[in-house]
């Protein structure tokens, strides 16, 4: 503490306030020693600790248009952060208790709060669009002109690797496996993110977004093509896809796939990412991102838009991201445990 408790209450009540910020998913107690005296001078015979404390929650990152950057520990209630730069940012990932932005002319940012950010070199100066970890020790990165990147550091270094003159737009990892989707449905599949083997999607629309669930990994793009993967990402089936609008973004949680595009499309899939069926968010803004933690879907989009639903994405609440900006999108979204 900083200074002693207020009280209240007729000396019943004592509110302890933090000398700083706590810290994202810990659990804290508080204790009372035997030096604490009552009004008259008694002291405690012995002291005292909460049995079970209480844990703070995660915290979601955002990031946008002209270096934005947000972070709600809850989805509800966003505070901008200075990201020190002014470029797009357009994917965020977490992993190894570090976050990792990516974005136009080669800009990598790194934070381990998702409060302060450093900025790192990425010995690129094409447009990043996509970024993920391993969950073991590795970021990958992906851009432009077939662009892949990986940081074996929590995003200080970057080594580039050879893939592809495509485009790409997305990466995740599943299963030991890295997958990479971009333009005229262009797909990649790596078990170290060093070599990377070239797939067959079966499509020709772009691909804009993919993830992994319940060893599966599901893609979206253009015309609102959704197509699917349960052998690690060697072969491709098309799925039942409600839309012709495009899709942007698609994340997995609680057993639910739900992906989300322009005009402000939501779909979503509880069957392995088989058929998809349109949800409602009330919005027609595009909807650029989407993730899950915390047991909530958020998704954001254009004009700093900020949706979040706890009902695996069939009902959307619209969320204040203290922001009012129309030029403003939000591209990327992650979270830390």
């Amino acid at each position: 503490m900083s200074s002693s408790p207020s009280s209240s209450n007729s000396y019943k009540t004592f509110t302890v306030d933090p000398s700083d910020n706590l810290s994202h998913s810990n659990t804290y107690k508080i204790r009372v020693t035997t030096g604490v005296k009552d009004i008259v001078g008694y002291t405690l015979s012995s002291q005292y600790e909460t049995s079970s404390g209480f844990t703070t929650t995660g915290l979601f990152v955002g990031v946008g248009t002209s270096g934005t950057i947000l972070s709600s520990p809850e989805g509800t209630n966003w505070t901008s952060r200075t990201s020190g730069v002014t470029r797009e940012l357009k994917a965020i990932a977490y992993g190894n208790s570090t976050f990792v932005a990516t974005g136009q002319s080669g800009t990598i940012l790194t934070s381990t709060d998702g409060m302060s950010w450093t900025s790192r070199t990425s010995g690129k100066t094409e447009y990043l669009r996509g970024v993920t970890h391993d969950g073991v020790g590795l970021f990958v990165a992906v851009g432009d002109d077939g662009t892949i990147l990986t940081s074996s550091d929590n995003g200080t270094t970057w080594t580039s690797r050879t893939g592809t003159s495509d485009n790409l737009h997305s990466v995740t990892h599943g299963n030991n496996t890295y997958v990479v989707v971009g333009q005229g449905g262009v797909i990649l599949t790596s078990t170290e993110g060093t070599t990377w083997d070239n797939r067959t999607s079966g499509i020709t629309n772009c691909c804009n977004g993919v993830t992994f669930g319940n060893n599966t990994f599901a893609v979206v793009g253009g015309n609102g093509n959704i197509i699917r993967s349960t052998d690690n990402g060697t072969t491709w089936d098309n799925a039942t896809s409600p839309t012709d609008i495009i899709l942007k973004a698609v994340t997995f949680g609680n057993n639910t796939f739900v992906g989300a595009g322009n005009t402000g499309i939501i779909v979503r899939s509880t069957d392995n990412g088989t058929t998809w069926d349109n949800a409602t968010s009330g919005i027609t803004i595009d909807l650029s991102s989407i993730f899950y933690g915390n047991g909530t879907f958020i998704a954001g989009g254009g004009s700093v838009s900020i949706l979040t639903s706890s009902d695996n994405g069939s009902t959307w609440t619209t969320m204040d991201s203290g922001i009012s900006s129309s030029s403003i999108e939000i591209f990327g979204i992650s979270y830390k445990e």
